[in-house]
């Protein structure tokens, strides 16, 4: 009896893990409409502003934001969705910055969702939705928000 449990434990934690990334997979499907490059519409006055994303894996796309003065580039931050342990993470590596921040996704629908950390300083939460061909993402925290009005480049 305990060999048929010992055979049995490894069995169900291979069914069990091979569900999850399944389950991953379907999530990260539901993301596949922010590829391509988005161009910020709402930049303060004199500057530009824009993302690119694209599908380095079933499992993970990568990103950049961009923002620009002029032709100057004032703030870049490399973006990423990927796997960590169970749960997807929204992770941004701002340039001069040592470590990533890591946002865990807690909201996922086919048009929208929200990634947070309430342990950040600002943002403590991240939230795009698709209005049509468009994209609204909103940081927020600490009762601040900025939005970030985007429309794909042409």
């Amino acid at each position: 009896m305990k060999t048929r449990l010992l055979l049995l434990i490894p069995a169900l934690l291979m069914i069990t893990s091979a569900y999850g990334q399944e389950s991953n997979q379907q999530k990260f499907k539901k993301l596949d409409w922010l590829v391509g490059k988005w161009i910020r519409t709402n930049a303060q006055s004199g500057e530009s502003g824009y993302e690119t994303w694209t599908k380095a894996s079933a499992l993970k796309l990568t990103g950049k934001g961009v923002t620009q003065k002029g032709k100057k580039t004032i703030f870049v931050e490399n973006l990423e969705f990927s796997v960590k342990g169970n749960d997807i993470f929204y992770v941004v590596m701002v340039t001069g910055e040592k470590q990533p921040t890591y946002f865990k996704l807690t909201e996922l629908s086919n048009d929208s969702f929200t990634c947070e950390n309430p342990q950040h300083d600002f943002p403590k939460k991240i939230s795009y939705k698709r209005k049509g061909k468009n994209i609204q993402a909103v940081i927020s925290g600490n009762g601040e928000s900025i939005d970030y009005n985007f429309v794909p480049a042409k």
